[in-house]
C-alpha cells in the first residue's frame, strides 16, 4: 500500500530508524575508541618500525565489528523484505558513518 506524498512520516520519526542511527553512533564511538590501542604514538614516530600489534587491535574491535554487523545485517533484511526503498537512504546513512570510522583507524596505522 502506497501512502500519498503529503502523508508520509519523515525517516527518521519511525522509532526503529532512530534507534538504529542512535546505536550505530554509538557504535562507531566505541570502534574508534577500542581500535584506539593499536594506533602509533606521535612520539615513537621513526623509532618503532611496526604500529600498533595488529592481533591487540583487531581483538579490540572484533566483538564491536560483530555486533553491529549482525545488527546492520537484520536490519538492512528487513528494509529489503518489507520493500522500504526510502529507508535504504538511512540505513546507507549507518553504512557512511562506519566507513568514515574505519578511514579515521586506518589514518592512525
Amino acid at each position: 500500500m502506497e501512502r500519498g506524498l503529503l502523508t508520509e512520516k519523515p525517516l527518521l520519526s519511525q522509532p526503529l530508524h532512530l534507534v538504529m542511527i542512535v546505536l550505530n553512533a554509538i557504535g562507531v564511538i566505541i570502534y574508534d575508541l577500542s581500535a584506539a590501542a593499536g594506533w602509533r604514538n606521535p612520539a615513537e614516530h621513526g623509532m618503532i618500525p611496526v604500529t600498533g600489534e595488529p592481533f591487540v587491535w583487531f581483538l579490540g574491535i572484533i566483538g564491536v565489528v560483530t555486533v553491529f554487523f549482525v545488527l546492520n545485517l537484520i536490519w538492512g533484511t528487513l528494509i529489503l523484505v518489507h520493500r522500504q526503498w526510502r529507508s535504504m537512504r538511512i540505513w546507507l546513512l549507518a553504512a557512511s558513518m562506519w566507513l568514515v570510522a574505519v578511514a579515521i583507524d586506518f589514518a592512525h596505522h
